[in-house]
Order: C-alpha cells, then structure tokens, then sequence
C-alpha cells in the first residue's frame, strides 16, 4: 500500500510525460496482481483472529474457491498468466512445493537446516516460461530476519559433506566466480569426454564463425537423451552463475566460453523444440571479447553493440503431405543423422500433442513411441533403425489423423465412437455405435433442454442430468450386446470425459 501510495505521489509531481507514462504503467500492474494467504485450517481460528482485530474468512473463502475454470488455488499460482502472483504462506507451500515460475521469496520468520533448505528452493527452478519477455534463469531470495547465518549449517548437514563451518558469515562473491569457472571446467570436460572439443569455436579464423561447427556438436549431442539432457544441466549451471556474478563479472576478464555453452545450447533447443528462436536472440555481446559472430555472419572484433541470433531451427513437416520414402532417401545422404532424428521426433511428438488433444484414446501411441525411444536411447538398435521406426511411426500417425474421414464422423465423434466400441463387433453394431456417437454428442451440445449449462460441473443436480442424458441416448442406441456390465462402463467412461473437458474448460463441453 505503501508502494501504492508513492508511485501515485510519483505521478502527481512529474511534467515529463515519459517518466509519467512509466510510472502509471508500473502502477497499473501493481493494482492488477491478485494475492492470498495459504495457511492451514485449525479449530476455533476464526475467533483466534479476530481477538487480533484479523478476519480469516475472506482468505479461508478464496483459498477454498475455484475460477471460472474450475481451478483451484494451487493452480492458479502455478500458472504463468493468472493474476495471482503473490502469496503469504506460513508452512503449506513451504515445502515439497513445486512451483518453476516462482521467482522471488521473502523470508521473516526464523527457519534452519532441511526446513530452511527446502524453502528457498522453491525458488531455484529455471523454467522454459517467458514472462514480460523475461526467460527465468535463477530465482531471488529476499532475507527478513537474517535466516542466512544458519546457511552454512544447512549446508553442512546437506551438500558439504563434514566440511562445516559454523560461522554463518554469507560467502564472498568471489567465491561464485571460482564456481563459475569449475562450472566451465567440468562442461567442457563433459564434452571433451563425447569427443565435442568447444575450444574450437573460438578459433579467430575459421571455425567460429561457420554454424557447421555447431550442428557437429549438436549432432553428436542429440545421438542419446542423456548426453543432451546432461549437456542441458552445466549449461543450465554455467547461465545461473553467470548472472549471478552480474554485474562485477562485466567489468573483469571475460569467459567467452560462457557464450558457446549458451550457443550450442540455443541451437540444441532450436532444434528439439523445432521452434524458430531467432527472433529472441542471444544477446552475447558482452560474453566476447574477440573474434565473434555478427548477425550476418562475419567475423568482428570489439563490435559496439552486435546481435546474435540462432538461425538454425527445427525442420517443419506437415503430416498429410510427407513423403515418406522420400524422407528415408534423404536421411540416408545427410551428415548430421542425429539432428534429422532429433528433427523428425520432435515433428512427431509435437504433432502426437495435438492429436491426443483431439481424441483421449490415443494414449497407445505415446507409449509406442516411447518404446521406441527407449530401445535406442539403450543402444539395442542403430540411428538408422531409429530412423525408420520413427518413419514408419509417423505413417502410422497420418493414417490415424485421417481416419475421422474414412468413419464419416467429426473428429469429436470420433473421440466418442473409439469410447463406445468393444473388441468384437458386427457391421451392423459398428453402424449403431456410430450413429450412437453422433446422436450423443447433438443431444449434449445442441438439443432443448441444454444440459452442458455453465458451470454444470459444480452442481450435483447438474451433474445428474448430463449423466441421464447419456445414459438415455446410449440406452437407445446402442446395440442390445452390449450387456448391463459393458453398458454401465461406457457411460461411466464418457460421463467422465465429459466432466473432464468441461471442468478444464476444453472442447465443445466447455
């Protein structure tokens, strides 16, 4: 309120019109952040506050509220884009809970050994969210009550083995410079270990400056999950640290390898998230200080103010057009075989995401294509084995995307059709569950008296009339096979998509 309060008085005094502007911008976004108290219930609280002058019941309202999609309190938090942003805990999300977007943490009260440790590690994640534009890389922790003299004790108990120091005195920064270097020492040690010698990249007169270096390292990281996802955590250690030596570490002796860890690591991203990520660019220009690559490729050196962008991203295929025996020709001449996997499974389980959106029965596909991910990352077949069991995956993928057509149904129901079919069935039986999916889904969304009502979800009475009118339209409909047992199953089974959808505000129950 404080805050509040200044900023208004802010911009009542000044004329400038752009210092105005930003001032209003900052408080606008202050009196939009939404903020709770999460603390457990207990017994007789209500009159326990209010002999303080405090009423609970406000806070003890919201924390047992859902929004108008149905999600709770924990959900919201965890959620990037909801306004609650805020939040004053006391024990209840201390500890054990998982929150990447969590970015700052204010301690006041006293806290030691594991409590202490798992508490600020709520706000360690890094996290593949943007916010305002802003990747996070690290997590900040703001100490009310001096609870950083029992670190070092914690730490003891908890990383550092029998080498205690009871001192509590917080570290000098330099002493994150030295772990800044060890952090390069041992990537660059990972990397020497797969045969990837990133000192190369700064050679002044050729390598660096050619993105064919690059896709090498790439290729030789993406041969095998684990060496892409352990190359990920140094560099995940290398940028943490980087920033947290800021802003002293732009003053000394610069680490240029600093920024081919964070290089590779773009291109790696660019190309396992088949994503375009030029347009954010890695600003490196303060990591180097000779012989770097500009935007257009040529080498420079003490450039003023360069950008950097990857350009190298994942190749973009579309389904209903591949040609499969093409794709395996091309596989066969290229050199990188490991980004072509890399860019084909990333197609793949991309295109896998939506396709499950569409139909929930497909959850057999995700678990084929993890088998066959698994047998490789085991080494029990080659990358051109894998290659083709991925071709032969995706075919399979374009026939399933396609089959909607072939049935004579929407894509919806179809979702429903694959919910109400058994093993064995007649034409005549495959007909009638058809026309049953078709009848099902215009009675839920289109047919007087509306059932799917808003919010339907919430209300038991509701509830009970969507479920009766499944019920009635498969009691019709559906083949006099289908035994009490079968029957009761599938309505069962689709009331339960039904809610589901609707309670997450998905699809045509929302």
């Amino acid at each position: 309120k404080e805050e509040l309060r200044r900023l208004v008085g802010q911009i009542g005094k000044t004329e400038n019109s752009t210092i105005k502007q930003n001032l209003q911008k900052k408080l606008d976004w202050m009196r939009s952040v939404e903020m709770a108290v999460v603390i457990s219930e207990e017994a007789g609280e209500e009159e326990k506050f209010a002999s303080q002058g405090l009423d609970i019941k406000p806070h003890r309202q919201k924390l047992a509220a859902a929004d108008e999609n149905g999600h709770d309190i924990e959900y919201r938090f965890k959620e990037p884009a909801d306004p609650l942003s805020l939040v004053f805990v006391c024990a209840m999300w201390l500890t054990g809970f998982d929150a990447p977007t969590v970015s700052t943490l204010y301690l006041d009260k006293p806290m030691k050994d594991h409590t202490l440790m798992q508490t600020i590690a709520r706000a360690n994640r890094v996290t593949s969210y943007v916010i305002n534009g802003v990747p996070k890389t690290n997590g900040e922790v703001g100490d009310y009550y001096n609870v950083f003299r029992n670190m070092r004790q914690a730490l003891s108990h908890y990383a550092l083995g029998d080498d205690r120091d009871e001192s509590g005195a917080v570290p000098d920064k330099n002493q994150l410079f030295v772990l800044l270097d060890d952090a390069i020492a041992q990537g660059l040690s990972f990397c020497g270990g797969l045969g990837i010698d990133l000192q190369t990249a700064l050679n002044p007169h050729e390598t660096f400056r050619k993105v064919h270096v690059f896709e090498r390292f790439a290729d030789k990281l993406l041969e095998k999950d684990e060496y892409w996802r352990e190359f990920r955590v140094y560099e995940n250690t290398i940028s943490s640290l980087y920033e947290a030596c800021k802003p002293e570490i732009l003053e000394r002796n610069n680490r240029p390898m600093i920024a081919v860890f964070r290089y590779l690591r773009g291109v790696l991203d660019s190309i396992i998230g088949a994503v375009d990520i030029s347009p954010v660019k890695l600003r490196i220009a303060e990591l180097l200080d000779q012989s770097v690559v500009t935007a257009e490729g040529t080498l420079a050196a003490h450039d003023t103010e360069p950008e950097y962008g990857i350009t190298r991203q994942g190749k973009i295929l579309d389904l209903s057009t591949i040609n499969f025996d093409r794709l395996k020709e091309e596989f066969a001449e290229k050199e990188f075989k490991n980004i072509e996997i890399a860019n084909l499974r990333a197609f793949i389980q991309k295109k896998l995401e939506v396709m499950l959106t569409e139909n929930s029965t497909r959850t057999n596909f995700a678990e084929r294509l993890q088998e066959i991910i698994n047998r490789y990352n085991s080494g029990s077949t080659t990358a051109e084995n894998y290659y083709e069991e991925l071709v032969r995956f995706a075919d399979e993928m374009k026939d399933e995307d396609e089959r909607y057509i072939r049935e004579g149904l929407s894509k919806d129901e179809l979702e429903l059709f694959d919910i109400l079919k058994k093993e064995k069935m007649t034409k005549n039986e495959e007909i009638r569950v058809r026309n049953a999916a078709k009848h099902l889904l215009h009675r839920l969304i289109e047919e007087q008296p509306k059932v799917l009502v808003q919010d339907w979800f919430r209300d038991t009475q509701s509830q009970a009339k969507v479920k009766a009118a499944i019920i009635d339209v498969l009691d019709t409909d559906l083949p006099k096979s289908y035994d009490r047992m079968l029957f009761t199953s599938k309505t069962q089974r689709l009331y339960d998509l039904v809610f589901d959808y609707a309670s997450r505000g998905l699809k045509w129950a929302s």
